[in-house]
């Protein structure tokens, strides 16, 4: 199988940019002729590759396609610079990490390696229970997710615990639980939720008390730290990861509203098995930042 450059091309942008006009315009040439390569990209391999929806995404075969030439494209840029002997070329890798990992551990452990490494971050954030997706549709080469299966090419490795708790301000507490954290206490105490993917707080209230989260009133606000300071401002309450916690003041001005009662959430990092020699370097760091920050057992 061999594939041409320009078609390939055309198919990556397509998946990027999300339609192929916005394609076209990236890479100067018509929306006809853009799709002309993508079509003899299909014909050249006997697979339909992209829906043309709005947006573009992959098919199954797609998505194999866009694997395939995201690693290549990686493995080609560090041979590249081994050949050049230059340790200052840049490496853009992208990858899917969980917003509140991206909030906590991540960035202060990885910022050395990935400065001395010339590694670019390519960041997609997504809730771990969707990161997986990223990876399988071949829109990241590595993700931080909650699947422990292995998607066929790649390895996972258990990084650690995430825990959570369930957690509020003395003035929010003193406002909606006075008289104790109760059933009908919790129909009317707002949450606050991450976004429509979320399902921690909706599992919480779910196995201890019965509710669906459908059932309390909702704040939506899809960014950790705006997040905390919600429910520090005694917006709501909201599930906390403690490693965010004690990153951004600890636990003061937080109370827990079940404290026997903490959520874990096992944590995995799923790359592909054969990786450019500085992806190889990275994965190995940040399992060693995670396993650092996060709890074991």
């Amino acid at each position: 199988m061999k594939l041409d450059p320009r078609q390939s091309e055309a198919f990556q942008a397509a998946i990027a940019s999300g339609s192929l006009e916005a394609a076209a315009r990236q890479l100067h040439v018509t929306p006809s002729a853009l799709s002309q390569r993508i079509r003899a990209l299909e014909e050249s391999l006997g697979k339909p590759l992209l829906v043309r929806s709005r947006p573009c995404r992959p098919t199954r075969e797609g998505q194999l396609l866009l694997q395939h030439l995201q690693r290549a494209a990686l493995l080609e840029a560090d041979l590249a610079a081994s050949f050049r002997d230059d340790a200052n070329t840049l490496l853009s890798v992208p990858l899917a990490l969980n917003a509140d990992s991206v909030a906590s551990w991540f960035l202060p452990a990885l910022a050395p390696f990935l400065i001395s490494k010339g590694i670019l971050l390519e960041l997609t954030v997504d809730d771990q229970d969707h990161t997986y997706n990223l990876l399988q549709a071949g829109l990241a080469v590595g993700c931080v997710s909650t699947e422990a299966q292995a998607m066929r090419g790649c390895s996972t490795v258990k990084l650690g615990v995430m825990r959570y708790r369930a957690m509020a301000s003395p003035a929010f507490m003193q406002r909606h639980f006075a008289a104790g954290v109760t059933r009908d206490a919790l129909r009317q105490a707002p949450v606050m939720i991450y976004n429509r993917k979320d399902k921690l707080q909706d599992n919480w209230l779910q196995q201890h008390f019965g509710l669906s989260q459908s059932a309390c009133p909702c704040h939506y606000l899809p960014a950790s730290d705006p997040y905390l300071q919600a429910v520090r401002l005694g917006l709501g309450w909201g599930m906390l990861p403690e490693v965010q916690v004690a990153a951004h003041g600890g636990h003061e001005g937080l109370l827990d509203l079940l404290p026997q009662h903490p959520v874990d959430v096992m944590l995995y990092w799923h790359s592909w098995k054969v990786q450019a020699p500085r992806l190889e370097q990275l994965s190995a760091a940040l399992v060693a930042a995670a396993r650092e920050a996060l709890q074991q057992g």
